[in-house]
């Protein structure tokens, strides 16, 4: 039973630390994955694994093996953002893959990457021939920016002389029936004014809300629960 609780109280310790460090290195460390992020990530991984089935080591050491790791890549990090050098060589550098409509296969062949991934990626970006694009470029994190021809791109508000409006973010007022109160203060919206935008809707309970979205100078966005057929 010893055994059993040592490991889940390994565990329990384990993700903490884990959490603490990836929320303290910042949050490419699971939007923009580059190789040395990625490494990174399986080597605190398998610090935390391998020493929970480890008899012979104990929670001081995980402790120490997880944040010399941390401080490790912390200071790789800074280096990164002050010499352009050690950028490159751990996080890699953008590559033009299609200029001007030429496809740039010596730039292909350097980042491995066939025909068939290059049509693949450019897909997942909304766009479904190569020749739609005029420049595209591979990012360090895998992923490929296209700049598509004038022909292909999305017209805009400017293209078409269409007057410019004032844009405003949305705000989630109300999640899973509970008022998220910052947000109603950052929003600068009181609750008499929810209730009321509430009750136009015939709601008079919070419960009754999934999901509420207020924008300025509309009317309350609500999404209710749906009712449980009997």
């Amino acid at each position: 039973m010893n055994e059993y609780l040592s490991i889940i109280v390994e565990l329990l310790w384990g993700f903490v630390l884990l959490f603490i460090v990836v929320k303290f290195l910042g949050k490419t460390q699971f939007s923009q994955i580059t190789p040395f992020e990625f490494i990174s990530a399986i080597i605190l991984g398998e610090l935390v694994g391998n020493a929970i089935y480890d008899r012979e080591i104990n929670i001081s050491q995980i402790t120490v093996a997880i944040l010399t790791w941390g401080i490790f890549i912390y200071v790789v990090e800074m280096l990164t953002q002050k010499f352009n050098g050690t950028r490159k060589l751990l996080e890699g550098e953008p590559n033009i893959v299609i200029h001007q409509g030429q496809i740039k296969f010596d730039a292909l062949k350097k980042a491995k990457i066939d025909i068939n991934s290059l049509q693949s990626i450019i897909r997942q970006q909304g766009y479904f021939s190569i020749q739609e694009a005029e420049f595209a470029i591979l990012e360090p994190n895998g992923e490929i920016s296209v700049l598509p021809k004038s022909e292909y791109d999305t017209p805009k508000n400017s293209d078409l002389n269409v007057p410019s409006k004032p844009v405003h973010l949305p705000i989630t007022v109300i999640l899973d029936g509970k008022v998220v109160y910052d947000n109603l203060t950052e929003a600068r919206i009181d609750e008499k004014w929810l209730k009321d935008q509430l009750a136009v809707q015939s709601i008079t309970d919070y419960k009754e809300v999934l999901y509420a979205e207020a924008i300025k100078n509309k009317p309350l966005y609500v999404v209710k629960y749906e009712k449980k057929s009997s």
